[in-house]
């Protein structure tokens, strides 16, 4: 007893929740000075740098990326190429090889390849000659590009959302990277030529221009430039495009979508694109740090209030909706059209960190961990050569990753995500150490080295050893929130058990910390200390706030930092929406190293609802939400009903839901279906979900995407030809800062004659655009395979179809 009351007494510990001392700033450990070799993050790291970064390249390469810098450099007079014509959609597109870039020069840092080193090289002088001679550097405008001019305009920095100075953020991002981990200034050199361009091109004096970045990323990269450099003019830009935000010097039209509706120092709650808050927050969050500005840092800790008790998904992922690729109101956490971008995703980690840089809280981690472990590696396949635009938490089976995409921001942002994960592994306050996160492998902090044994996160039982180094410092450890009342540290999802205590010893002598957030260990260190750590990884069953209506009567299931879901191929009955896990109901773990690379599964057991309504107890078994869709696309959810009456029974297939569906690419002349340009697949319509109103976009449905005024179509093709009677149409409407979706106009409904004509049904009832229910037709019978709805939208207003029922005398008037 002795021993541990004088090891307490000469050890500092602290209680509640470490906050930085604010006259040493805490900083970061440099990615390059964490090596891992753990079971987890190693090998992952590994398949990026074998598999996707390669991928990508490759991907660039065949999508004429880089084509467009050979282009761009012909046009300048400095190399042939026999390139004719710009390639790609988007203005943005130059960004795909600046990211991948930055995740290769990651890789270079944490393991050498002469062949990788000399092709950067290469593409990275095949920028430098398609920079202009004052160091513009956007391809499609250099190209003159008039195909995407709806981008760009007619001339350099005309509009504010062409992403030029979003292109100029991502190459500073990707050259800082580049200098840090090979010391070339090559690139360096570009993106400073480029960034000296945009100081003197925006600002608050005559001859400048007053406007904020439109997409951000360029705050947070001309911070970074400043740290490199040391020149002051990048923080002064950064500050600049910051304060500009809102303001609409120039006289444009405020923007909820790019959040700049108001003055980030009025900001309260978190609206618009998602990645672009996030992007926009971490920038604020640098500069404020870098300047010692307060009033920002409490204008962010209020956003991110909003962000965490509001709009956050278990995930860690961030941004409700495809429309905009943003959020939603408050509590709108709706898990199969959740669209919690990867990109997103990843800004949410960079935002939370810097907020912890900034102060020293844990709760910034916790939201740092649980994206990390779930939303961001959802996004990319076990094999590292497919990802995730968007990252549902429920799927009828609809949802596959791709190799690539024609805007492809997310496959880019994985590769150079992944490659600097050790990064935020420690943070260093002076003499001081965070361990924040858990992997095993060894850390260079200044002077001192730290070593961790873990087999985290299927284990909680962590080493922290001393290596190298000595003297009187502190080390603190954080406490993880999955271990509290609640995963997000607020009201938002609530822990339904009680966790087990964690224990803490150093050199085998206990301690009895009351500690919420770090445990704060302040000795005399010398080589051979070892910290160990035991967290408890009990499965912890998890509810959300009542306001959160998709989620009511659900829990979802975490162990460790690992999120979980159930997927079809796991269950007995290849389903998953039809079973209910009581709270009672004891659940296991245990590892699997032949399933999904080595995971840790859960297994219990559930109720399960039949067609027929009887209840029958069946096995389940869980898996890490991130690894799912690695085995095809099939029905996933990650909040699973606790009681019958929110289980769903599996519905019968009906001669809708067996239907494909199309919508047309254009506008329909008068009222004749044919004139609509080709068809594209549509979805979301024929999937038996029946709405609870016209505003509940909790399931799929099919919206007519920034379509105004116009007639639009969608329509069905069966399996087979039917004779069908009657249609039953659930029309969308519900409020979108970007435009409002509302029920139309009028509407027709068209069936494809025998002789491949289409045709209005006849003898039918009115064609009715009622909301909050379904809008019945009958019409005299005809025998067709091709339905088709024509519907003339509302002036101005956008509209949509939640759910769309056929019916026939085989099937009866409530079959779909």
């Amino acid at each position: 007893m002795k021993k541990k009351v004088t090891l307490l007494l000469c050890s500092l510990m602290m209680t509640g929740t470490a906050v930085a001392d604010q006259k040493q700033p805490i900083q970061e450990v440099a990615f390059n000075k964490v090596h891992l070799n753990d079971v987890f993050w190693t090998p992952r790291i590994e398949v990026n740098r074998t598999v996707s970064i390669p991928s990508a390249f490759r991907e660039c390469e065949k999508s004429g990326r880089f084509d467009n810098f050979a282009l761009a450099a012909a046009n300048l007079g400095r190399m042939k190429t026999t390139v004719k014509e710009h390639q790609g959609d988007f203005s943005f597109d130059d960004t795909d090889p600046y990211k991948v870039i930055e995740g290769a020069s990651y890789a270079l840092a944490v393991k050498y390849d002469a062949q990788l080193d000399q092709y950067l090289d290469s593409v990275i002088n095949l920028i430098a000659l398609a920079q202009e001679p004052d160091g513009y550097l956007t391809t499609c405008v250099t190209n003159k590009c008039t195909r995407l001019s709806g981008w760009w305009g007619t001339h350099k920095w005309e509009k504010i959302n062409s992403h030029e100075l979003y292109n100029s953020g991502h190459l500073i991002e990707s050259a800082v990277a580049h200098y840090r981990a090979t010391g070339k200034k090559t690139f360096l050199n570009v993106a400073i030529k480029n960034a000296d361009l945009v100081c003197q091109t925006f600002g608050p004096n005559e001859g400048q221009i007053h406007r904020p970045g439109g997409h951000p990323i360029i705050e947070m990269a001309l911070c970074k430039l400043y740290k490199v450099t040391g020149n002051r003019k990048y923080l002064e830009g950064a500050k600049y495009f910051v304060d500009e935000t809102g303001r609409c010097t120039d006289g444009h039209h405020p923007s909820e979508y790019s959040q700049d509706h108001m003055p980030i120092l009025q900001q309260e709650e978190i609206v618009g694109h998602a990645v672009r808050a996030g992007y926009l927050y971490s920038g604020v969050a640098d500069m404020a740090a870098l300047t010692g500005d307060k009033a920002y840092e409490e204008a962010l800790q209020r956003i991110w209030k909003n962000m965490s008790s509001r709009k956050l998904f278990i995930t860690g992922g961030i941004g409700s909706r495809a429309q905009g690729e943003g959020f939603g109101p408050d509590y709108e956490l709706n898990s199969h059209t959740a669209y919690c971008e990867t990109c997103a995703a990843i800004a949410n980690v960079y935002w939370n960190y810097r907020m912890f840089l900034a102060t020293g809280e844990s709760k910034y981690m916790d939201v740092v961990e649980l994206a990390l472990y779930n939303n961001v590696l959802s996004g990319v396949s076990l094999s590292g050569d497919r990802f995730f635009y968007d990252n549902p938490l429920e799927s009828s089976g609809e949802h596959e990753r791709q190799r690539w995409f024609g805007c492809a921001c997310c496959p880019g942002n994985v590769t150079r995500f992944v490659a600097s994960v050790p990064g935020y592994i420690y943070a260093q306050q002076g003499k001081d150490i965070y361990v924040n996160l858990f992997a095993q492998g060894k850390a260079q902090i200044g002077k001192v080295e730290l070593e961790q044994e873990t087999e985290y996160p299927w284990d909680g039982k962590v080493k922290i050893k001393v290596n190298k180094g000595s003297g009187k410092f502190a080390i603190k450890v954080r406490i993880p929130s999955w271990l509290k009342t609640s995963p997000t540290n607020n009201g938002l999802y609530t822990y339904i058990d009680k966790a087990k205590p964690y224990s803490i010893s150093i050199n085998g002598n206990a301690l009895y910390p009351e500690i919420r957030d770090y445990v704060t260990i302040s000795r005399n260190w010398k080589k051979g200390d070892v910290i160990e750590l035991n967290l408890p990884m009990e499965v912890r069953r998890i509810t959300a706030n009542d306001n959160a209506e998709d989620l009511r009567g659900k829990t979802a299931l975490q162990r460790g930092p690992v999120v979980y879901c159930i997927e079809a191929n796991d269950q007995a009955d290849h389903q998953v929406f039809n079973k209910y896990i009581l709270n009672a109901s004891p659940i296991t773990a245990h590892f699997e190293a032949g399933l999904l690379k080595g995971v840790t599964v859960l297994e219990g057991n559930a109720k399960e609802i039949e067609q027929d309504g009887t209840i029958k107890d069946v096995p389940f078994r869980a898996i890490p939400y991130s690894t799912w869709n690695n085995r095809g696309p099939q029905p996933m959810e990650v909040w699973i009903a606790a009681s019958p009456t929110v289980a769903v029974i599996t519905p019968k297939p009906t001669i809708a839901s067996k239907a494909q569906t199309f919508s047309n690419r254009g506008p329909i002349q008068n009222d004749a279906p044919e004139t609509a340009p080709t068809d594209s697949w549509a979805g979301g319509v024929n999937d038996q979900w029946d709405p609870k109103r016209s505003s509940d976009t909790s399931k799929p449905y099919h919206y007519w995407w920034l379509k105004r005024g116009t007639k639009e179509s969608i329509s069905y093709r069966f399996d087979q030809p039917y004779e069908v009677s009657n249609v039953q149409v659930y029309w969308l409407d519900f409020d979108h800062y970007d435009g409002n979706f509302r029920t139309p106009v009028s509407w027709v409904l068209y069936y494809k004659s025998e002789g491949g004509q289409w045709k209005e049904v006849e003898q039918h009832s009115p064609f009715t655009v009622r909301k909050d229910c379904y809008n019945s037709v009958d019409f005299k019978p005809v025998k067709t395979q091709e339905l088709k709805i024509v519907a003339q939208l509302q002036p101005g207003q956008s509209g949509g179809v939640l759910e769309w029922k056929v019916n026939d005398a085989a099937f009866g008037h409530s079959a779909e």
